[in-house]
């Protein structure tokens, strides 16, 4: 007689599986709004738009990317999730949209519930700090795909914003201005380069702590990715926002020309705002090309507005009165035919 095989034994844990989806309840419930109509565990996760008059829904998807490598070298789970959530909201936000639900894909080879529970109350934790519902999501374990203590994390985020509110960057025009607001480290990009440069070709530990730095190697790496709502929304309540940039991938010189109508370049000044410990530290290494190093990481830089020069001062006001910090990097210039649409002087 055969062996009887259980999902146990193939190293599916239903019962673990169970005890992690009671504590994902516990941290989303501090996250719903009265919009949402279902809870978790339900097949499907149900929200209600009431109240928005001509809403337009906006969403993005994302991941954190091997900036989890480090979370799994250090065995702190606490921030990547907030990193996720913060990442996709910075992507709506920049079309005006309010956050307001939040879904995520945890994938793991052998669940860890303590591990699990970790990431599980920063998503939670940046969800509330955003105003957005964690409504839902998956937690999968799948023996094989993954090595042991690593896995993966991706989340959606949908938002609204009235139709007529949106923010398409059709009013941007030469002579606007750009302000940076600062990022908080790397943020979610560039790791494999930076895992790369400061572990394979350097050999520095994770923990170290190096005298370029004024925290810790793996404090630096784990440094959350902000999010920009406040200011965002602030600016756009008051009508002083023509555009914003997202940096992410790409950095500067890919993604503030997605916001740019035909016809607009920008000319950006490097040395307008300070350099960060971190990206000194990697432009010292002398090991990154000028331009991969402009187009992988953000410099610094974690999102730029486009004001009108004339309103500077009211932008000012209000930026000051969040208590955040801005520079003034540059300006949108006419482009012209055959040039790049983002210059470096």
């Amino acid at each position: 007689m055969s062996k009887r095989t259980t999902y146990r034994d193939a190293g599916v844990d239903i019962d673990k599986a169970e005890r992690a989806v009671s504590a994902i309840k516990r941290h989303a419930a501090k996250t719903l709004t009265p919009n949402v109509l279902t809870s978790i565990g339900s097949f499907g996760a149900g929200f209600s738009i009431k109240g928005w008059r001509n809403p337009v829904l906006v969403s993005s998807a994302d991941g954190v990317g091997t900036k989890l490598k480090i979370a799994f070298a250090t065995g702190r789970h606490d921030t990547v999730g907030e990193d996720l959530v913060n990442h996709c909201v910075n992507d709506i936000a920049v079309q005006g949209a309010t956050p307001l639900f939040f879904l995520d894909y945890f994938a793991i080879g052998k669940l860890d519930a303590a591990v699990c529970a970790s990431v599980v109350e920063g998503i939670a934790r940046g969800c509330k700090r955003n105003g957005c519902a964690l409504i839902g999501g998956e937690t999968a374990e799948m023996p094989g795909m993954y090595a042991p203590g690593e896995y993966d994390l991706a989340g959606f985020i949908v938002g609204a914003v009235e139709r007529p509110q949106m923010i398409t960057g059709e009013e941007i025009e030469p002579g606007d201005l750009l302000l940076g607001l600062p990022s908080q480290g790397l943020h979610t990009n560039g790791y494999s380069l930076v895992r790369k440069i400061l572990f394979e070709n350097s050999g520095h530990n994770v923990n170290a702590r190096l005298p370029e730095l004024p925290t810790s190697l793996a404090d630096e790496l784990l440094k959350i990715h902000k999010s920009y709502l406040r200011p965002i929304q602030a600016l756009h309540k008051a009508k002083l926002l023509k555009g914003a940039a997202h940096i992410t991938g790409g950095g500067l010189t890919d993604n503030v020309p997605r916001v740019l109508p035909r016809g607009c370049a920008v000319e950006i000044l490097p040395q307008s705002w300070p350099e960060q410990p971190i990206f000194k530290l990697l432009k010292d290494a002398r090991q990154i090309p000028e331009q991969d190093f402009r187009r992988t990481f953000n410099l610094g830089i974690g999102m730029v507005l486009v004001v009108s020069a004339r309103k500077i001062g009211f932008v000012s006001q209000i930026l000051k009165k969040l208590r955040e910090p801005f520079y003034e990097i540059g300006a949108v210039v006419k482009h012209r035919p055959r040039q790049p649409r983002v210059a470096y002087l």
